[in-house]
């Protein structure tokens, strides 16, 4: 497959919100945020964001739900599909699924139906390419599975559940499923498992909603690296895992014919003189160019600023932002590639920064709003 094709089927990762990229200016979007319910968090909640000032509206509650911490919108954005990262779901060592009708007009979120996802603490979804499927990495029980969506948004029991299986080379972990990703043919998966220190490579049916192993079955990294969450790049052959355990970022260059990911360039997400314990790495992200990657780092409290060079496949590091920033967990990047918004969790708040489109650097615009524990951040155009 020649390299303006492959980069043409990678690009179309962004095709949900393809309708409004760069350049497109001064539309008003939804953004839902995730959150650990508890003391004061009830489930998802809702803004409004204008992408021409970078405006964020107060929060409000959108739907009551257990501790919805990752959130994926399907692509006809009529419906919200939201993980219970919980471990005891009707009496099971199971988390659950909840699927919402959503209003683009209102931003309203309406319950439809729950499933199991087949695994304990479910932390990572997504809606494959075709809005066939939904797929699940489930953290506790080191396992993913595929739930297929009616025509009414619903969800079905689950078609496909896979168990991984196995130690790290460290042998310090069991699996840990926490990302699964689908690629731009809808063909393949990737779930990246931090407890195994591999992205597992799998086959995917979206007619069946099946998964099965590809051929090699996984792609290593280094022992005890934990990889967490995983990025493809808009427009060109390669993905990025972020590992959570060494702190490093890791360039996956990638075959889309045969969907096989090989191990590139690693480099760290911290200034070379930090210091400090208990640190750990949560989020990757690509800017809509291609020309520049985050990451956040729990502990040190910073967004990490990667430059990417498409032609040598290489990171460079930037720099990092850290304002106001406490336990940063998820962030979302606007579609028109201006912003970015940073779930703060341990400060209950998101904090809104504007993203320099030459060296991609990252400027607190003053706005923050109070959401409490978030660790999700998604938008949705509104209308």
């Amino acid at each position: 497959m020649n390299r303006c094709l492959l980069a043409l089927l990678v690009g179309s990762v962004l095709l949900p919100l393809s309708a409004f990229a760069q350049g497109d200016k001064g539309e008003t979007l939804w953004v839902f945020f995730g959150t650990y319910t508890g003391k004061t968090s009830k489930g998802i909640y809702r803004s409004e964001f204008d992408t021409k000032t970078g405006k964020l509206s107060k929060p409000e509650l959108a739907a009551e739900t257990k501790s919805p911490s990752f959130l994926a919108v399907h692509p006809n954005r009529r419906f919200l599909y939201a993980v219970n990262e919980i471990g005891d779901y009707l009496g099971k060592k199971s988390g659950s699924v909840t699927a919402f009708a959503l209003d683009p007009t209102t931003g309203s979120l309406e319950k439809l139906n729950e499933q199991t996802s087949s695994g304990a603490a479910p932390c990572h979804l997504v809606v494959d390419r075709e809005g066939k499927n939904v797929l699940v990495a489930n953290y506790t029980g080191g396992s993913v599975s595929v739930l297929p969506i009616g025509a009414d948004g619903k969800l079905g029991e689950p078609t496909s559940a896979i168990q991984h299986e196995g130690k790290s080379a460290t042998k310090k972990q069991t699996p840990h499923a926490h990302a699964i990703h689908v690629d731009a043919t809808n063909r393949f998966a990737f779930a990246a498992d931090l407890g195994l220190d591999k992205v597992l490579l799998y086959r995917f049916d979206a007619a069946a909603g099946k998964l099965s192993a590809n051929d090699p079955p996984a792609v290593d990294l280094d022992p005890g690296a934990g990889p967490r969450h995983f990025a493809f790049h808009p427009n060109a052959p390669f993905a990025f895992v972020i590992n959570e355990t060494l702190l490093t970022l890791t360039v996956l260059p990638y075959d889309a014919s045969k969907g096989i990911l090989t191990k590139g360039q690693t480099v760290s997400t911290l200034p070379a003189d930090a210091k400090g314990k208990g640190f750990s790495t949560a989020e990757v992200q690509v800017h809509p160019s291609g020309k520049f990657v985050y990451g956040s780092n729990r502990g040190h409290n910073s967004i990490a600023i990667f430059s990417f060079d498409a032609d040598k496949g290489t990171l460079r590091l930037v720099g990092h932002q850290s304002h106001l920033i406490k336990t940063p967990r998820n962030f979302g990047i606007d579609p028109t590639g201006q912003f970015l918004l940073a779930a703060s969790q341990n400060a209950d708040q998101v904090i809104v920064f504007r993203i320099n489109q030459e060296s991609g650097e990252l400027t607190p615009t003053g706005g923050v709003v109070n959401v409490p524990t978030p660790v999700c951040v998604k938008f949705v155009p509104k209308g």
